[in-house]
């Protein structure tokens, strides 16, 4: 009996395990990129390339565990914004924020991009997919102002071509245009 009921507790807990991953996998999709964190050597090269300043609002769309904003601020002295829909995520990348002691120069926002008004960027990063970039193309248009620069890993903007490449590191740098 007591057997059974240890399998019993094995199967519900596995199952548990299933499904808490199969509904990361399907949120991950909903909210545009599942959380692949871009190294450190990385992050500097993006904010190197995009020669962010201490006068830039740098905000990183889909901003995992806040490792861009907190970058910015730290080793750039900028403003930054991280836009992270992934509650865990949030949490977590606030708290990294918080120990980092940069919290007055970066912040951190929980909700979908798409419905945050990020105009008043001067850089924004990101590390998206494919399909989330050829979804948020329009919203970058319509929202920023010309000049802003754009710096995206791995993936680029189909239409877009990008001022500065670093092939080796899959970075891209677009300047948006006065006129599209």
């Amino acid at each position: 009996m007591y057997l059974d009921h240890q399998i019993i507790i094995i199967l519900l807990t596995s199952i548990c395990i299933m499904i808490f991953i199969l509904l990361w996998v399907i949120w991950s999709d909903i909210i545009g990129a599942g959380f692949e964190p871009t190294s450190r050597k990385r992050v500097v090269k993006m904010l190197e390339m995009a020669q962010v300043k201490p006068d830039d609002l740098v905000y990183d769309l889909g901003s995992g565990d806040g490792r861009i904003v907190i970058e910015a601020a730290r080793g750039f002295n900028a403003e930054a914004v991280g836009i992270e829909a992934d509650p865990i995520r949030y949490i977590w990348s606030r708290l990294m924020l918080l120990l980092s002691g940069k919290g007055r120069r970066a912040s951190i926002l929980w909700g979908n991009f798409f419905w945050k008004d990020i105009s008043k960027a001067t850089v924004v990063t990101l590390f998206l997919s494919k399909k989330a970039n050829y979804k948020l193309k329009k919203k970058l248009e319509l929202e920023l102002k010309p000049g802003t620069r754009i710096v995206t890993f791995f993936w680029t903007f189909n239409g877009w071509k990008p001022i500065m490449t670093d092939e080796d590191d899959m970075i891209y740098m677009y300047i948006l245009p006065d006129s599209l």
